[in-house]
């Protein structure tokens, strides 16, 4: 890939940044309709009975497709031995399939988004290389409409490549962030794009959810719509994702070669030099560890409130997905509620307040009532208040502390900390589950995640740690 030759001068003017800025913000709107309508909502409960049509077929040929992925988990467990789908020649029950290829999806992120922030950084062709993760992205999350059947596999391959290449913009897109606003300017930034990713996220999946609730009033088999949802996700993707290609602009780099051989060998030599130079940078790399704790608990806490709700609650699925609702448009107001508090408080501060409401939400676990839906809704509002700020306000703050013409790398391993250290909340609610077979339990269990984050933050002397990355200190951080 060739160096980018942006122009000599490049307006850093008020007005400019303001107009990127704008257009920055709306790959957050752009690309949230991916996972908070295909990963949150639609793909797993969809694939996993695609993945028993294909075992049925293979195992169960006498029975009606229907009775067999309905009676399935009856039929598999009455017949040792069968009841599996082929995965490159492994026997994988339908049940673990979304499971799988999630974990994939991971491991291939964990290798490649170093490889994808060095190269960014190394040919300073953000612009570009934004637009081609993004397209690549929708159109993966396009091709899932052909998921139908039998085709499990299909499914599980445009989906890895969907998720690969959604995190691999996600890399370009914060590495965006300090080049396009002032040390100043950076929470406020960083929290509209957060608000507007949920306020965009959940627009579609307002208009999803009308579709997939009327199907039968539109002449629609329930697949037929949950295709169609997916489908709109990577249309909504791929058509707002014009806005920012059209207002960001690359920023000048050194001169590097010019092959993309050797521009791929010079960002591998140079992510091998930025990992080794963390050690330069230790306040840095604690601030990354605080971020790593608290962030798990905060994933693991949504990751496992829908089980909660229907677990421990009793609560039905239309009340799970009527919160996920709610939250993505409350969340819209507390990610700017927060950015605001962060200007009059600072931000550390205010992050360090948030875990606080986080541990108090999570205890509040202990006392909600089987079967009460209106207490459930006041925690799952509680959640959306603090959740885009907790992260939007994390993002700006970590731009601070990276060295300039680096970006891209140093989100790169913020991004893959973050998916490989995922593993340990979900393994600790695992553990607390074994022991105790209480999903209460579970959830109060991340409250050591938000203690432990509170005070590894709490240690870190941000204002140090911006002075030695080279940055400007904000006038209150």
């Amino acid at each position: 890939m060739p160096a980018s030759a942006p122009p000599a001068a490049l307006d850093d003017s008020p007005a400019a940044r303001r107009r990127e800025q704008r257009g920055w913000y709306f790959y957050d709107w752009a690309n949230s309709a991916f996972y908070t309508a295909v990963i949150s909502v639609f793909l797993g409960p969809y694939l996993i009975p695609v993945a028993k049509t294909a075992a049925c077929a293979k195992d169960f040929p006498d029975v009606a497709s229907d009775t067999c992925v309905s009676a399935f988990d009856e039929l598999a467990a009455a017949n040792p031995g069968l009841g599996y789908v082929d995965v490159l020649g492994a026997d994988i029950r339908p049940a673990a399939f979304f499971g799988l290829i999630t974990t994939v999806a991971v491991l291939l992120q964990i290798v490649f988004l170093p490889i994808v922030g060095a190269l960014a950084d190394h040919t300073g062709r953000k612009r570009e290389m934004l637009g081609v993760f993004a397209y690549i992205g929708a159109l993966a999350a396009m091709g899932l409409f052909f998921v139908e059947g039998d085709r499990y596999m299909l499914g599980g391959v445009l989906f890895v490549i969907a998720n690969l290449a959604y995190g691999s913009s996600v890399v370009v897109y914060d590495s965006f962030l300090p080049q396009i606003s002032t040390a100043e300017e950076r929470d406020a930034v960083s929290s509209r794009g957060w608000a507007i990713g949920y306020l965009g996220g959940g627009l579609l999946l307002a208009l999803n959810l009308v579709l997939y609730l009327q199907h039968e009033n539109l002449g629609l088999t329930e697949g037929m719509a949950v295709r169609i949802c997916m489908m709109s996700a990577g249309l909504w993707w791929a058509t707002f994702t014009i806005i920012p290609l059209l207002r960001l602009r690359n920023r000048p780099v050194p001169a590097h070669e010019t092959t993309a051989l050797a521009s791929v060998g010079g960002s591998l030599r140079q992510l091998g030099r930025t990992i080794a130079g963390l050690r330069k940078y230790p306040l840095t790399l604690l601030f990354l560890v605080a971020y790593l704790v608290y962030n798990d608990g905060v994933q693991t806490v949504i990751a496992n409130s829908a089980a909660f709700a229907s677990e421990a609650l009793k609560l039905p699925q239309t009340v799970q997905i009527t919160a996920i609702l709610m939250v993505q448009f409350v969340a819209f107001f507390g990610a700017l509620l927060l950015g605001r508090l962060a200007r009059g408080f600072g931000t550390k501060r205010t992050v360090l307040a948030s875990l606080v409401l986080w541990t108090a939400i999570v205890a509040m676990a202990m006392f909600v009532a089987e079967g009460q839906a209106v207490q459930f809704y006041l925690m799952a509002f509680a959640i959306a208040i603090v959740l885009g700020g907790t992260q939007a306000l994390s993002r700006s703050l970590f731009s601070l502390v990276i060295p300039k013409g680096r970006e891209a790398e140093y989100f790169s391993l913020l991004q893959i900390s973050d998916k490989g250290s995922a593993f340990i909340g979900a393994l600790t609610v695992t553990i607390a589950l074994q022991l105790t077979n209480s999903y209460r339990i579970a959830i109060m269990s991340m409250i050591v995640f938000f203690v432990i984050g509170f005070v590894l933050l709490a240690l870190t002397n941000l204002p140090k740690a911006i002075r030695a990355a080279g940055n400007e200190v904000p006038e209150r951080i």
